[in-house]
């Protein structure tokens, strides 16, 4: 049966909320007051915040002293639709299939943080005050790294003191299965320009006298593994923290996930650092990926050119207790050393995030099982998540609270791919899960 809340969520999603690229700016302001109007319907005190980018939508409940005070945090920006002919239908005109809404940012974050409010609106309209104060966090830059949302919580601090906070922008291992993520990896990222001529030379007059920086991109990448698929940079594992007895027994009994990669994934098999399940390849090891790599000509049929430059684009995803930017050092002094002296790199850091753990056994964590047993039945999965969330470290560190990260997407949800999509059952099992986390948060905080 339909939820009764799709057109809500179909009118979220039809807002062109891309934060990457500034011809979407007019759509971004209307998601953020679309949001304004809602929390204001809901009786929250409401402020749409500028920041030096996309706006901060900060909501409150009317505050009752000697309540706990949570913070729901989400986000209203979705990623880039490209590549647009690989959609089945217009990314931004959400249709429902099979029991699944298909729109960008089904999955990513529209569902889930609609999910939060629709139970908040249960709760009031069950006629009684809610069992906690309530803050809600939703920013328009988390698909671009979040670079604005540090200053906005130092600069907001006094009035983002909460207990918890609970963010559902994570996944589920196996439909029906409540999942708690108590991990995350943390991020760091590269970009190299390798640069050798001056312009693109013809490869039978320069070829063998002139070093390609095609060639050199494609050894450095390929230098980052050795034969196991461990990454070979000095230093690299220095400072991985062990995996613990009882979290190897715990993903034991989760679903299969070769199974689950396979099948999502279309991989024809699947692999990396030998001596690991890939549970534990995925949720505590860390990686070097390289996203993107290219140079010279890219188009159809051949033109003997050796191309003047070439492009790398590294990821770095890290494990406690791994520092970004410890890492970065380490990259960087291992690249540089192997580019030839014939050619010269230019390296540039990007966005970076440190990883996160929190102790499942907190009562906090403990009322989250209870809300996630709740709402979809059976034992609940407790996990770490390859992905990383970087603000979540920072709730840490500038306003001394943990995070509870409720999965409610599915590995086939297809988050930034085409066809994103999201089960109605996952939406209004969040709706139900919000309205029990409150209520078992206002008993044991």
């Amino acid at each position: 049966m339909a939820s009764p809340h799709l057109d809500t969520l179909f009118d979220f999603l039809r807002f062109q909320s891309v934060s990457t690229d500034r011809q979407y700016l007019p759509h971004m302001a209307a998601c953020a007051e679309w949001l304004y109007e809602r929390f204001r319907g809901m009786g929250f005190e409401c402020e749409i915040h500028p920041t030096p980018g996309h706006p901060v939508v900060l909501a409150k409940s009317p505050r009752v002293e000697g309540r706990p005070t949570v913070m729901i945090y989400g986000h209203y920006d979705v990623q880039p639709v490209d590549p647009e002919n690989l959609w089945t239908q217009p990314p931004f005109e959400p249709v429902l299939r099979d029991g699944r809404v298909y729109a960008r940012g089904a999955t990513d974050n529209k569902g889930q943080i609609l999910a939060h409010m629709l139970g908040t609106e249960a709760l009031l309209a069950e006629g009684k005050e809610l069992p906690v104060n309530l803050i809600y966090l939703v920013e328009g830059e988390e698909e671009i790294g979040s670079p604005n949302l540090a200053d906005f919580l130092k600069a907001h601090e006094a009035e983002l003191q909460c207990d918890v906070v609970a963010v559902s922008d994570t996944g589920m291992v196996a439909p029906g299965v409540g999942t708690l993520t108590y991990g995350l990896r943390g991020i760091a990222a590269l970009e190299l320009d390798l640069v050798g001529p001056q312009s693109d030379l013809h490869s039978g007059i320069y070829g063998g006298a002139v070093i390609n920086p095609a060639t050199v991109a494609a050894r450095l990448v390929a230098s980052l593994h050795d034969e196991n698929w461990r990454v070979r940079i000095p230093g690299f594992y220095d400072d991985v923290v062990p995996l613990r007895d009882w979290e190897e027994a715990a993903w034991a009994k989760l679903p299969d996930a070769n199974e689950t990669m396979l099948g999502v994934s279309g991989a024809p098999a699947l692999g990396g650092e030998m001596g690991y399940s890939s549970h534990a390849r995925v949720m505590a090891r860390p990686t070097a990926e390289c996203n993107g790599i290219g140079g010279g000509y890219q188009g159809e049929g051949t033109k003997t050119v050796l191309p003047s430059k070439a492009r790398i684009k590294l990821t770095f995803r890290l494990v406690p207790d791994q520092e970004p930017q410890k890492i970065l050092d380490l990259a960087v002094r291992y690249l540089e050393a192997q580019v030839p002296p014939q050619v010269r790199v230019e390296i540039s850091r990007g966005h970076a995030g440190m990883p996160y753990l929190l102790d499942p056994e907190l009562p906090a964590a403990q009322a989250a099982i209870r809300a996630l047993h709740a709402a979809f039945g059976g034992e609940v999965a407790t996990i770490r998540e390859g992905g990383s969330i970087p603000i979540v470290r920072t709730f840490k560190d500038l306003l001394g609270v943990e995070t509870l990260l409720l999965g409610l997407a599915l590995p086939d949800c297809g988050a930034h791919a085409p066809d994103e999509n999201f089960p109605v059952a996952n939406f209004e099992g969040g709706i139900r899960m919000h309205e029990v986390l409150m209520k078992e948060l206002g008993r044991c905080l």
